[in-house]
């Protein structure tokens, strides 16, 4: 049995802070909430990768329009608790 993330290169992202330096962020996971058409991402901080015990997890709602992505900041707090449980239910679905 072979685990084609081994192989799979990370795909990385490049997000303006607040002072517009562009940060390099490695998006862990893509998916999509039931009953809306919109798409989130959960991406965690390149430079943090090595240190597991701070490791923090960031989510945004995109969208792709080509070759652009846009990345949207979720504010509403109902439906980053949705997100929230999407993401969690995913990740014990994995560790299975």
């Amino acid at each position: 049995m072979t685990n084609d993330k081994q192989h799979e290169e990370p795909e990385i992202i490049y997000i303006p802070d607040d002072e517009g330096n562009e940060e390099e962020f490695e998006v862990i996971m893509k998916f999509e909430v039931d009953g809306s058409d919109n798409k989130y991402m959960m991406v965690v901080p390149v430079e943090a990768s090595d240190e597991e015990d701070s490791e923090e997890v960031y989510a945004f709602r995109y969208e792709e329009d080509g070759d652009d992505l846009k990345l949207f900041v979720i504010e509403d707090e109902e439906e980053w608790n949705i997100v929230e449980e999407t993401f969690n239910t995913l990740v014990d679905s994995e560790e299975i």
